[in-house]
């Protein structure tokens, strides 16, 4: 089931950067070369936002032991984290970024 939230204006999400969406899982937005991609926040592996980490090849690297999890599909490249962290539908309405929560990027 999705819940619509909007996460900032489109421009204010320039490329290269993030947006945290404090929910009851917080979910992050990442804009990588005008593509928008939104995970949770949360690192699978231990207790780290994503939303400060570092993105490079369509991939976010946790700050905390440098797991690394893709943008597309959430999949882990390996250990540390070995579970998937969940991604949500974005996209852009009337300039505002929306996050779907609850529905998968397709």
């Amino acid at each position: 089931m999705s819940n619509d939230v909007v996460a900032c204006a489109l421009s204010d999400l320039p490329d290269g950067e993030a947006v945290r969406v404090d929910l009851d899982v917080p979910v992050v937005v990442f804009n990588v070369e005008g593509e928008l991609y939104a995970l949770d926040d949360t690192c699978t592996h231990q207790d780290a936002s994503l939303s400060e980490g570092w993105v490079e090849d369509c991939q976010v690297e946790c700050p905390l032991h440098a797991a690394t999890f893709d943008l597309r599909t959430g999949a882990p490249s390996g250990p540390p984290a070995i579970v998937p962290v969940r991604t949500h539908a974005v996209s852009v309405v009337d300039g505002d970024v929306v996050v779907h929560v609850g529905t998968p990027r397709s």
